[in-house]
């Protein structure tokens, strides 16, 4: 006898309501919306369900490769770090999606559905984009006259490099460390024109100068390899986060001074 739809759990029945957006080596990214599931034993009927608003939903596979006992139990830990991760940076102010479920034993976090665009689709940028569709976006932008993309949120390309370094300078004085800080994983919120730090999967806690440093220093290559003349967005970035940091920023930029020469000596060895 088939088994109803309703007889899965929610979160599996969420998973195959929503729509794939993209898919990695660690976890597939859906948008869906959370709809009163039924606790009875009557089906679900997806036309006809109520939907809230739409939701990211994150979900970490089951990994083929490990043992089932281990890969559950990374998976239970990651989404659960990334889950406190974003807390912690929501109780000191900054600037993340909002959680809106999280289910480790399924492995899925879902998270408020940002309406905008990655700071990667509004600085200038070549072949690096993602998607080619992206290239042919802006290429489309500058060809209407449409000018700076960013001019659409009300916001100078200076004011969205403070608002950068403002929101790094919070999380690390939360002494959250994102791990993965690049220009993918910030966007601009649509309708409030507020910068938004996403993908906290890296994420974790640390009062060390040298990762906050080293956080930095990534977010550093990554304006020079995907943005091209980046020096002054960065250092406009930089100018942001000292005034935010205060006293703490000279230990830090010390030893960003150290990072960035390990840095080089690596290249030169390569």
């Amino acid at each position: 006898m088939p088994t109803s739809s309703s007889s899965k759990p929610a979160t599996q029945q969420l998973l195959q309501s929503a729509d794939l957006i993209s898919q990695g080596a660690e976890a597939a990214i859906y948008k869906a919306y959370l709809r009163q599931l039924p606790t009875s034993g009557h089906d679900v009927d997806h036309g006809t369900a109520p939907a809230s608003e739409p939701v990211l939903l994150k979900h970490r596979f089951r990994k083929n490769y490990r043992h089932p006992s281990l890969d559950a139990s990374l998976t239970r830990q990651r989404i659960a770090g990334e889950a406190r991760a974003l807390m912690r940076c929501m109780r000191s102010g900054v600037t993340v999606p909002g959680i809106r479920m999280v289910d480790v034993n399924e492995g899925v976090l879902g998270i408020e559905w940002i309406d905008g665009k990655s700071v990667r689709q509004l600085l200038p940028s070549g072949a690096e984009l993602e998607d080619i569709s992206e290239l042919e976006e802006v290429e489309e932008i500058h060809e209407n006259g449409a000018g700076d993309p960013i001019a659409d949120y009300g916001v100078s390309r200076d004011a969205l490099m403070d608002m950068i370094g403002v929101e790094i300078a919070k999380m690390h004085l939360a002494d959250i460390i994102h791990g993965d800080l690049t220009t993918s994983n910030m966007m601009l919120r649509k309708q409030t024109s507020d910068l938004v730090l996403i993908d906290f999967g890296l994420a974790y806690h640390s009062t060390l100068v040298e990762d906050k440093a080293v956080d930095l220093y990534v977010l550093e290559r990554a304006f020079a390899s995907t943005h091209p003349d980046s020096e002054p967005l960065f250092a406009g970035v930089l100018s942001a986060y000292e005034k935010r940091m205060g006293k703490h920023w000279m230990p830090i930029k010390k030893r960003l001074d150290d990072v960035r020469l390990r840095g080089r000596k690596r290249s030169m060895v390569g």
